[in-house]
């Protein structure tokens, strides 16, 4: 039997490893599904790629753990450039995809449980480590026979996750400006997570809004359920921060 811990670099995933590690849980290997914007980009914040690559891989690989990244074939961009050929919609056959529909993570099912599952079945006999606190008993309900979560089996909860992942120092600098972790090309983020990309990595919002209102795409701003375009959404970070600015005048 090989156990792996599945790890999102969030406080649920940081604190399963770290209570593997105090009670000598057994633990062969975490694995991380880093998502790729390109073939160049992750679509990671930078910051959270640096704390997973600098300050989680480091201390798990210290602790005796196997750390391993895991990469789909295929990409946001990919996604982004499918011709749609089967669409009930007749315009919209031949047209390129774009941006997808807002409120479900199409990019889960498509580039990043993927890779993770054609990983274990190549890892033989497997008991998989799922970060799923005490307070979530819905969410463990659905917990396969081959999956265990050590939060739920400790009694830990969102909030206990969260100061033990602190307390390690494996807290992940996205509850910075975010309650959870994504893609910095998500159609689900918050105002706050896209006006911190524009102040912090304005060159990958360059790269998103550059890719509104092409021609021949579908989904042709960013938030195609909401009509919400980045183009709208930077005009009303700059106007704030000229309010801000005479605030001091």
């Amino acid at each position: 039997m090989k156990y792996i811990a599945s790890f999102s670099g969030g406080k649920d995933s940081a604190a399963t490893i770290i209570l593997a590690h105090l009670h000598n849980e057994p633990l062969d290997e975490i694995i991380f599904s880093e998502v790729m914007f390109d073939e160049n980009t992750s679509g990671e914040y930078p910051a959270q790629m640096d704390f997973i690559k600098n300050t989680c891989a480091p201390l798990f690989e210290k602790w005796g753990y196997k750390f391993t990244i895991l990469h789909s074939d295929k990409t946001f961009m990919d996604m982004y450039n499918h011709i749609v050929t089967r669409s009930k919609t007749p315009e919209r056959n031949g047209k390129k995809a774009g941006f997808p529909m807002g409120g479900k993570c199409f990019i889960n099912s498509r580039c990043k449980i993927p890779p993770i599952r054609d990983y274990l079945k190549t890892a033989g006999e497997v008991t998989q480590y799922i970060g799923i606190a005490a307070d979530e008993r819905e969410r463990e309900k659905r917990l396969k026979n081959n999956q265990i979560s050590l939060l739920c089996k400790y009694g830990v909860t969102e909030k206990d996750a969260q100061e033990l992942a602190a307390e390690y120092g494996l807290l992940s600098p996205i509850y910075n400006y975010a309650k959870r972790g994504g893609c910095f090309f998500c159609p689900n983020a918050t105002n706050k997570q896209i006006e911190y990309l524009y102040k912090n990595n304005f060159d990958l919002f360059q790269k998103l809004k550059e890719l509104e209102n092409k021609p021949d795409v579908i989904g042709n701003v960013f938030d195609t359920r909401k009509k919400r375009s980045l183009a709208d959404i930077e005009r009303i970070i700059e106007c704030e921060n000229q309010q801000q600015e005479l605030l001091f005048y």
